[in-house]
């Protein structure tokens, strides 16, 4: 089966409290909501404490149009996703010796914040001494179950190819999207959550040269489901001006009707439970998120514990979140044989989940 060798995550410089985020919202909409201060409370019951940003706050006060925001994703992802791949391929923590750009057969890139064309996995491959030959997988439009996604996708790889080391790289930089002109609640409640990141992670096949020094997961098994007609539960409109946040206020009871049934029927199909569970890899997309997680698999609230400290201190990053919380994970050395979860919910409405083994 494939493994996960190594996961790296990097964090853009300019780190915000919540509470200056509060703030900024505040001094732009104030005067377009009669009832602002109640609004912002959610600043608050978020239980986000910082967040990383590319650009600093006083950035955010002035107009942006389109190409201008685009150039900043395409400049900061290429510079940003040089750093996750090195720190990946080091991954000083559970290989055992670095791995070469030139030993990567696939590079699969995960983003749903900016356009690129070339995308951004090629721009990094004229920096870095990748193989020429080397396969380019780039994944576009799947948000925040982008970075669950991109792991099956190399796992279907590494299952067709068993002597391949793929990458998996996720770029997120959603404060470029901030639309200070739109004041609708999505884009506050935007505005309260999502934040910049970026993940990298490296999967080689069961004949992979790459060894490890600890116990890693192999990945067992993955599936997808797609919610039918429900391409209004999140998302982007694409407007003049830039991407706007959609972001159904149904989405935690969404996830507590719809999630359960979904991981119990995989389990089932592997002679498991929720009770096996010994790990779960949750992409944390808000406290209401974590809490419907809970609620629907009936985990107690310490299973979230990673998901809900990645996101107090980063926000929700969309795609490389997951990966943020996967890395924390593999940092603990879980014990050989046992179990773990990755689950991560994005736009379609849809959802992803992979089994592991820690081997």
């Amino acid at each position: 089966m494939p493994k996960i060798l190594s996961v790296s995550s990097f964090n853009p410089p300019h780190k915000i409290e919540q509470v200056q985020a509060a703030e900024l919202t505040r001094a732009l909409f104030s005067d377009k909501f009669d009832n602002i201060e109640r609004l912002l409370k959610v600043f608050e019951n978020g239980e986000i404490q910082t967040r990383h940003l590319c650009m600093p706050l006083e950035w955010f006060h002035e107009h942006h149009d389109f190409e201008e925001r685009n150039l900043l994703y395409l400049d900061f992802a290429i510079q940003y996703g040089v750093q996750a791949v090195l720190s990946c391929l080091e991954g000083t923590d559970t290989l055992e010796t670095p791995v070469a750009p030139a030993d990567i057969d696939a590079f699969f890139f995960v983003s749903s914040s900016g356009l690129a064309t070339p995308s951004i996995e090629a721009r990094i491959m004229n920096i870095l001494p990748f193989n020429d030959d080397t396969k380019r997988i780039p994944i576009w439009g799947l948000g925040c179950a982008g970075g669950a996604v991109g792991l099956s996708r190399a796992y279907d790889y590494c299952r067709a190819y068993p002597e391949a080391n793929v990458l998996v790289l996720a770029v997120e930089l959603c404060s470029l999207t901030f639309q200070k002109d739109d004041f609708s609640k999505s884009n506050l409640i935007g505005a309260s959550l999502f934040s910049d990141g970026v993940a990298c992670a490296l999967i080689g096949g069961e004949r992979t040269h790459v060894r490890t020094k600890k116990a890693v997961p192999k990945i067992v098994a993955t599936t997808s489901k797609l919610m039918p007609d429900s391409e209004n539960v999140m998302g982007w409109d694409v407007k003049n001006n830039g991407l706007h946040v959609v972001f159904s206020k149904s989405i935690p009871s969404i996830i507590t009707q719809w999630l359960g049934p979904f991981v119990h029927d995989f389990l089932n199909t592997h002679r498991l439970s929720n009770g096996d569970i010994a790990h779960f890899v949750a992409h944390p997309g808000g406290k209401k998120v974590l809490e419907a997680y809970e609620h629907a698999l009936h985990f107690e609230a310490k299973k979230t514990d990673i998901s809900r400290k990645v996101l107090q201190e980063n926000g929700n990053m969309s795609s490389p979140t997951v990966l943020y919380v996967l890395e924390r994970f593999m940092a603990q050395t879980p014990t050989a044989g046992e179990y773990g979860l990755v689950a991560a919910l994005g736009p379609g409405f849809c959802g992803e989940l992979l089994l592991l083994e820690w081997t």
